[in-house]
């Protein structure tokens, strides 16, 4: 029972400060924290929507150098001598003079007991409106084009009118339109084979007689050099709606002539790195997205990924695996160098492919990765998956403004018994070091300080932490003491100004070595989380089967440390209630497309990465272990079922959701009632309706949904069944008996892949035979 509460205490928290940690009682010695196996960390999502959080429109009050924590509702006032004690470092702090008349009764919000999160809306303006730079593939078919074009005119009507657009379209040359010359179409063009300095980008576009030097920081409170040479080419979307939109109406298929066994020549890398170029002269530190659009991959000048040559095919996992890679290293060494400058800048990359085949996503990775992007996936841009994904981008609050926060960092304070080990997310190091920097590293680390740029409501960061002190806490102090954390996020708000949100997080510290309270506080699905993004951060440095032996040494670790059994005895084994799902996520973690690359590309394995590691706890979860749910006639809607083979009955409606995927699977016999029309026959209302509900429910998933889940109906037996097997334990496979004790109408899979049941009897053994 006591478990249930505190589970509502946790979700509370992460609807009020939007942070899961997968210990909710942080042990008080290195020693005792080591033994835990599963890290201290936090999932953490800085702009998660939350209607009542006050909007404080003054300056934060921050405890003096080199502290600058902010005040919070852990801190003590002394009303009466007007000073605040910073609960970081005990610093005594003087109030200032407008906070004279505060009493114990009046208090100013900060200091709340709810308010341990707070937005403050900074004096400080933004260096510009937002920018939206779209850089355009015009090597695609008409359809295609036609349906991106009217995707992009569209979207116009979705920006805030003084944001600032420009246009960037790419084939066998890249062309940057110049849109305040509105007598007659008009573009600078580059070649597509030739790799453009920084600068020569600058000087050909004629920046660089502007003001401002390139690359050096606009000052805090300055008012930037006026806009200049760049308002050629990015101007307020009211003013220049007319002309981008007949740009965009204009824009033909890439002339150059292909021939059959050739590909287009498209020279993303150019595109690209002319966009980073035009934005980081003008505008280096204020806030903007440089959107591309790509109908295939790169197969000209720096950053192709494959040659024109269509006998020639895109590298897969197990050319990389050979090390039989071409073009592999350079390109991702190209898109790499671009994505530090862009993300130095504070701009965002996004990618949206719209293509049957790769575009090179593996290698320009690291443009979304670091500068918090968006990627998305799709077959073609005429799909509504393309469609509706590209909309959802520019949401809108209840104030009209764009929920996206630009140009965003986050820096965490610790108090003295937690140090910080990295950051795991779309973010890049701030190199920023203070007390709180632990010795190890996890993800990013070495700094307390990272740059995000681009934030929505789902961005969720996971911060890892240690334990600094060797010896056990003192006795002699009053009360259970407190680790504190705080976690300042600065960016800029839509509507211009920047603001700061500020999370400040209590927990005990546990008592003498062994106590209860550490078990008791673990968050099996906060900790299933953490987990899997170290997981999925170790597999890009290291081979398949390494990854996956860590992951089965950890949960085999953490089973014989929190289990209770005696030892050699597998049959005695048992896990409290908030451990007892780990290990099955961590078994579908093992057999999920984040680490089996076997069937998907190296674009998708990027993009499934990607989206792991944008996502909050709710979601992540999903994607993990998918969620099942049966309709009969029995009883009415859907009802959870397990993600098992035995599910699948003859006379069942399945709804799957991957997270990526939504899918319908009608058994054997629905399928055949369904086909033979019986839905349309009177007296048969009830079997439409079973038909009918799974679809409503898909509905209600996909509602906030991003990038919009590819939808699936299918039938049993049919090929794109295939879609739920992957994702089903198996525990009715060709080399069990079917007399046992399956029902004989469940489904056969063919796998070689262990069942939950088999891989839960060797977790066991080993974990009570105190081997790891």
């Amino acid at each position: 029972m006591e478990h249930e509460t505190l589970k509502e205490q946790w979700s509370e928290v992460e609807d009020r400060d939007g942070i899961r940690l997968s210990w909710n009682t942080f042990p008080s010695s290195r020693m005792e924290a080591n033994r835990l196996v599963v890290p201290i960390g936090a999932l953490y999502t800085p702009l998660k929507e939350k209607p009542d959080t006050p909007l404080l429109q003054y300056e934060p009050l921050t405890c003096k150098q080199p502290c600058r924590a902010v005040l919070n509702p852990f801190a003590t006032v002394d009303t009466r001598a007007k000073l605040w004690i910073c609960p970081f470092c005990l610093s005594r702090n003087t109030l200032p003079s407008h906070y004279k008349d505060i009493t114990q009764d009046a208090i100013p919000p900060e200091l709340h007991p709810q308010s341990t999160t707070i937005e403050y809306r900074l004096a400080r303006p933004a260096p510009s409106p937002p920018i939206f730079l779209y850089v355009v593939d015009t090597c695609q078919e008409e359809d295609s084009l036609k349906a991106l074009k009217d995707s992009l005119v569209m979207s116009l009507s979705l920006l805030p009118p003084a944001a600032l657009v420009g246009l960037i379209t790419y084939g066998t040359m890249a062309q940057v339109h110049e849109l305040g010359y509105g007598e007659c179409a008009k573009s600078y063009v580059f070649r597509g084979s030739k790799d453009y300095a920084a600068k020569q980008v600058q000087e050909m576009l004629g920046l660089t007689s502007s003001g401002g030097r390139p690359n050096v920081p606009q000052q805090p409170g300055r008012t930037p050099a006026s806009m200049g040479p760049a308002a050629r080419f990015l101007l307020p979307v009211q003013q220049c709606e007319f002309h981008l939109t007949n740009a965009l109406e204009q824009l033909q298929r890439d002339p150059w002539p292909v021939a059959n066994d050739k590909r287009s020549l498209r020279c993303t890398g150019v595109a690209l790195s002319v966009a980073i170029g035009l934005m980081e002269t003008s505008f280096l530190n204020a806030g903007g997205r440089i959107m591309l659009f790509a109908g295939g991959p790169a197969t000209e000048g720096p950053g192709l990924v494959v040659g024109p040559e269509l006998r020639e095919p895109i590298r897969s996992h197990h050319d990389i695996d050979r090390d039989n890679i071409k073009y592999y290293k350079k390109a991702l060494k190209f898109y790499d160098n671009l994505a530090k400058r862009t993300a130095h800048n504070g701009h965002i990359v996004d990618i949206f492919a719209g293509c049957l085949d790769q575009v090179g996503l593996l290698e320009m990775k690291g443009l979304p990765n670091s500068t918090g992007g968006h990627m998305i996936l799709t077959d073609s841009f005429t799909s509504s998956q393309f469609r509706q994904s590209f909309v959802r981008v520019f949401d809108k609050d209840t104030n009209d403004n764009l929920i996206m926060g630009f140009n965003a960092s986050l820096e965490v304070l610790t108090t003295k018994e937690l140090k910080i080990t990295g950051l795991i997310g779309h973010a890049v190091s701030l190199n920023k070091k203070s007390g709180s920097v632990g010795e190890t590293e996890c993800g990013i680390g070495n700094t307390c300080s990272w740059k995000m740029c681009g934030i929505d409501p789902t961005a969720s960061f996971g911060v890892y932490f240690e334990i600094a002190s060797q010896g056990a806490p003192s006795q002699h102090q009053q009360g259970p003491q407190k680790g504190m954390l705080q976690f300042l996020t600065y960016y800029q708000h839509s509507s211009g100004q920047f603001h700061l949100r500020v999370t400040t997080v209590a927990r005990n510290l546990s008592g003498p070595t062994g106590d209860p309270a550490i078990a008791q506080s673990f968050d099996q699905e906060a900790a299933a989380v953490l987990m899997s993004r170290i997981a999925v951060f170790r597999a890009e440095v290291d081979d398949g089967p390494d990854v996956l032996r860590w992951v089965d040494r950890m949960l085999i670790r953490l089973c014989s440390r929190f289990a209770e059994y005696r030892k050699d005895d597998p049959s005695s084994f048992r896990l409290e209630k908030n451990f007892t799902l780990y290990p099955q996520f961590m078994f579908h973690l093992r057999r999920s497309q984040f680490l089996q690359v076997f069937n998907n590309s190296p674009d998708e394995t990027a993009f499934y990465r990607h989206v792991l590691n944008h996502e909050y706890v709710g979601d992540s979860l999903v994607m993990i272990q998918p969620t099942l749910d049966s309709y009969t006639f029995e009883q009415d809607g859907g009802v959870p079922v397990l993600l098992d083979s035995a599910s699948i009955q003859p006379t069942h409606i399945l709804l799957l959701d991957t997270f990526f995927q939504i899918l319908i699977f009608h058994g054997e016999t629905m399928a055949e009632w369904r086909k033979a029309g019986y839905q349309e026959q009177e007296g048969y209302e009830n079997f439409k309706a079973i038909l009918d509900q799974p679809r409503e429910d898909a509905r209600e998933l996909v509602q906030d949904r991003f990038p919009l889940p590819r939808f699936i109906i299918c039938d049993a037996n049919g090929s794109q069944a295939r879609f739920l097997l992957s994702k089903l334990n198996p525990s009715t496979t060709h080399t069990t008996s079917t007399y046992g004790g399956t029902s004989r109408s469940a489904q056969t899979i063919f796998t070689d892949d262990v069942s939950l049941q088999t891989f839960m009897d060797h977790l066991m053994k080993l974990a009570v035979s105190g081997t790891s």
